[in-house]
């Protein structure tokens, strides 16, 4: 920033000597080259703090979309539980044959272990589980 000081200061000094030695007659045009320029530099810098928003926000984006729970559409979710419950059928039906209650039990405790895994891995946050914050990096409740 104070390279950018110091290249106004001469600009701004070249001005005035210019004026002095053409004198008052080419003030007018002499104000409004150095404006001009002065113009320039705030364009230059507001141009390169929006670039510079614009891709922080980009990324933001670009992250938040990335985030697991952001790609489970409504339609994954409801898809995931039509194929638990179409296979829960003959799961029942293999362990209650074979090991009658057991049997039964055990299956239908990992038909709801697959589905309780889903359902944390689509909302971190449903079972008290901790997420990453995507902020500030820190763990968050």
């Amino acid at each position: 920033m104070e390279a950018r000081d110091t290249d106004l200061k001469k600009d701004l000094d070249a001005t005035l000597q210019t004026r002095r030695e053409l004198g008052e007659e080419y003030e007018s045009a002499l104000v409004d080259s150095f404006l001009e320029k002065v113009d320039q530099r705030i364009d230059g810098a507001v141009e390169r703090r929006v670039r510079r928003q614009f891709a922080e926000q980009q990324m933001v984006a670009a992250r938040d979309a990335r985030s697991p729970g952001a790609t489970d559409s409504w339609g994954e979710r409801f898809g995931f539980g039509i194929v638990s419950l179409v296979l829960a059928i003959p799961l029942s039906a293999i362990g209650a044959g074979t090991a009658h209650l057991p049997g039964l039990i055990v299956s239908w405790v990992g038909i709801v272990g697959v589905n309780v895994v889903q359902a944390a891995r689509s909302h971190p946050g449903l079972f008290g589980m901790r997420r990453r914050s995507s902020k500030d990096g820190d763990w968050a409740e």
